[in-house]
């Protein structure tokens, strides 16, 4: 299954393992268990430290858990075959149970372990899914992290039945005792923050303070890479906040539009930020969440709240927070999000083979995500709000052609509607005629903008009625000593290139305002 390059590279990878590991199999007369056999055994011929195991009950489909040398569990089992995009959450699943690789700092594992347990989550997901991998690793890592926590990742294709049972109708889909507590994309401190909320968790003993920075920046995209990079290169104390490095780089699959680099990919992006900011000496705080936003009297820091229980000071605060998808807000939508309500046509899509479903927004990436789903569904409707679709015209020829495809212009999504086993219909309105029609449907794909992510500090700057921070051509908000880059603002157009340049302007203006007292 893997060619020479790809074990070239896990045995180098695994060169310095240092705690023998099993592969442990269960017995099975699947079709497929040769192909698992095949993979879990060339993996485990890359390192002494690997072995390959049978033990337990026989399945009635492949599985397989990562255990340590004496037998007992990391936490981490998988159901299915862990190719794709998922093989990667193998490699990284032995590699960290080794205590190797990129994992939490010590803070946010001592949040982790404060999770009331035991937890026992199933993560199911699909191998062209391109948002599994992340919700995947991520569990993985409190597993390992967390003494009492169990996550066993499922392949849906392989547990049909229980996809059905479970009314899945997106991946990746987080379940605990038969709920569905995340679907769709989703962080490390999202996902804690969501299990916190059902199971509880231990009280913090004691608040950290990070200490006075001259500058911190809150985002790790484009923007506050940016921003970062200028002031430390100024010689100023600076510190990013972000969930995860690169924001929105890391759901986009292709860049074809900055200049100088005529492709790449937003994970290799955001990658190639982290790299630019440590060279730079910019410190990271990864999975953070800014709480509140204090601004103090002139002349004093600005007090800085986060989830984790940290709190922290800045002489500067540069806002890079960027934007999330924007959703609907119509009735019906939240009831049935994972279970027909989806925002990735890639991810989800091949849950609605041969069904109905509908697309609800004309511009491109709309009509982009209309266009991947006819290849897989039964029919496409894309929904657009103005009288004319806003795509460009090449996406709008190619969705043409497809015979499976339809557009509705000037229409206005009403309620999404369904029963226990997820959507059934979508309701619209003809702004034309103000009249009303039901749509049978099976899906609901949402491709309708982004909407700045600004909540946290509304009240404490100025923002225009989209939520967007108003920023004046230095990056300054209205208050003294906060400034603001990127999507989460009023400038115009929301690209990675406009992104840098504003970025760069927010840093060099709280050095300027810095060193000559404004």
């Amino acid at each position: 299954m893997l060619d020479d390059a790809i074990l070239q590279q896990l045995t180098s990878l695994y060169a310095e393992l240092s705690a023998p590991l099993r592969l442990t199999y269960r017995p099975s007369e699947h079709a497929q268990q040769s192909e698992l056999l095949d993979l879990l055994g060339q993996v485990a011929g890359t390192s002494p430290h690997l072995e390959l195991v049978e033990a337990g009950a026989p399945s009635d489909v492949p599985r397989f858990r990562i255990e340590r040398a004496d037998g007992t569990s990391t936490g981490i089992a998988f159901v299915g075959i862990p190719g794709g995009h998922e093989f990667t959450s193998l490699v990284l699943a032995i590699l960290n149970a080794d205590g190797r690789g990129k994992l939490p700092d010590d803070a946010f594992q001592a949040r982790i372990r404060r999770l009331k347990g035991p937890v026992h989550v199933r993560t199911f997901m699909s191998l062209s899914c391109e948002n599994c991998p992340d919700v995947v690793q991520a569990l993985n890592q409190m597993a390992l992290i967390h003494d009492d926590f169990h996550h066993e990742v499922i392949d849906g294709a392989f547990q049909q039945d229980e996809v059905d049972r479970l009314k899945l109708r997106g991946v990746p889909a987080v379940v605990w005792n038969d709920e569905l507590i995340s679907s769709g994309k989703a962080t490390l401190a999202s996902l804690l923050e969501r299990l916190e909320a059902k199971l509880g968790s231990a009280p913090v003993e004691e608040n950290v303070d990070l200490g006075l920075y001259d500058v911190v920046v809150v985002g790790g995209g484009p923007a506050g890479a940016a921003s970062a990079v200028y002031t430390a290169r100024k010689g100023l104390k600076t510190l990013v906040l972000t969930d995860r490095l690169g924001g929105q780089l890391q759901d986009t699959a292709s860049i074809e539009n900055m200049i100088s680099i005529p492709y790449t990919e937003g994970p290799e992006l955001a990658a190639n930020l982290g790299k630019h900011m440590e060279a730079a000496g910019v410190e990271v705080l990864l999975h953070r969440r800014v709480s509140t936003v204090t601004p103090g009297e002139p002349g004093e820091p600005i007090a800085l709240a986060l989830d984790s229980g940290e709190s922290l000071q800045a002489n500067a605060l540069i806002l890079a927070t960027g934007a999330a998808w924007r959703e609907l807000g119509v009735p019906g939508e939240k009831d049935y999000m994972g279970r027909g309500v989806a925002f990735c046509a890639h991810c989800d899509g091949p849950m609605f083979k041969g069904k109905d479903v509908v697309v609800v927004g004309g511009g491109n990436s709309g009509v982009e995500a209309a266009i991947d789903l006819a290849n897989i569904v039964k029919s496409v409707t894309v929904l657009e709000f103005m009288p004319e679709p806003k795509a460009d015209q090449v996406l709008l020829d190619k969705l043409g052609s497809l015979p499976n495809t339809k557009i509705l212009t000037n229409v206005a999504t009403q309620t999404i509607e369904g029963n226990d086993d997820g959507v059934t219909k979508l309701v619209y309105q003809d702004r034309s005629d103000e009249s009303t029609h039901d749509l049978d449907t099976e899906g609901v794909f949402v491709q309708i903008g982004l909407v700045p992510n600004s909540q946290f500090v509304k009240g404490v700057v100025k923002t225009n009625r989209y939520g967007e921070i108003e920023v004046d051509a230095k990056g300054r908000t209205s208050v003294p000593g906060i400034y603001a880059a990127g999507d989460v603002t009023t400038v115009p157009y929301k690209q990675i290139v406009v992104a840098y340049g504003e970025g760069a302007k927010a840093g060099i203006a709280a050095f300027e305002d810095r060193a000559f007292g404004r």
